[in-house]
């Protein structure tokens, strides 16, 4: 049976990634911080999900994580922990954004390197590294957000280039979601009142959207076009534009 791991899988997209693959007969191995709430899906889920409860903001815990992945040789690597800090970066706690750097860029490259020879060997698996649509952008109020999402989908599309380069299957995705209907805001404290209703997506819907593409072997995966035109429109707007835009955007009014 086929092994899927997944961090941040405690709750939001994670917890919807764990729910859709376990339908399709995978086995998990579920990582997130909240011991007692992996533990509460496992049960829900059944057998053949395994919990491994840890902080990817310390290096000592990824690397155990990773460790762990040499051992089982997972089919599927969904890298999807991460968080969000509110404040412009000059006065927000440096702890946080180093930890931020950890979980996005840190524990993503690690784990990944954890699973990627193994599936290369094989000629077969598959890592999806959540990424935000945030990624294409730049937003007061939320600099190492964008700036660790831009890493992660420039980290995916390189290793895209390598696999190709060696005529590797393994399939790698840069999944950018917009605004979600998760904990994620929530636990900012972010009004949802102050985004438009039409620019939020459900949970399910970006999942299944990830899903589908990676059978197709789709790079880059942006749930719904409205964000997909915003993405491929930032790449073409001179500096200038793209920082008044950026002054005007109402995801830095919500989180400042």
């Amino acid at each position: 049976m086929k092994l899927a791991v997944i961090t941040g899988a405690s709750s939001g997209l994670g917890e919807v990634f764990a729910r859709r693959l376990a339908a399709q007969g995978w086995q998990l191995l579920l990582a997130a911080r909240r011991a007692e709430k992996l533990e509460a899906i496992r049960r829900e889920l059944g057998d053949g999900v395994e919990c491994f409860p840890c902080d990817l903001a310390s290096t000592e815990e990824a690397e155990r994580l990773a460790r762990r992945l040499e051992e089982l040789e997972p089919e599927l690597l969904v890298n999807n922990a991460g968080f969000g800090t509110m404040g412009k970066f000059h006065e927000t706690a440096y702890e946080r954004q180093a930890a931020m750097v950890n979980v996005h860029v840190l524990a993503t490259m690690r784990l990944t390197r954890a699973v990627l020879p193994g599936m290369v060997a094989r000629g077969r698996g598959a890592v999806i590294n959540v990424s935000s649509v945030a990624g294409f952008f730049r937003s007061a109020g939320n600099v190492s957000y964008c700036a660790t999402k831009g890493w992660m989908n420039d980290f995916t599309e390189g290793l895209r280039i390598e696999l190709d380069a060696v005529g590797s299957p393994v399939v790698v995705q840069a999944l950018c979601p917009g605004f979600t209907y998760t904990e994620f805001h929530d636990t900012l404290g972010v009004d949802r009142k102050m985004i438009p209703g039409l620019l939020w997506m459900d949970a399910g819907y970006v999942v299944d959207e990830s899903l589908r593409a990676l059978e197709r072997g789709e790079l880059f995966v942006i749930p719904n076009w409205k964000y997909q035109f915003a993405a491929a429109f930032a790449e073409l707007l001179p500096v200038s534009w793209r920082l008044a835009l950026a002054k005007a955007s109402p995801h830095k009014r919500g989180r400042t």
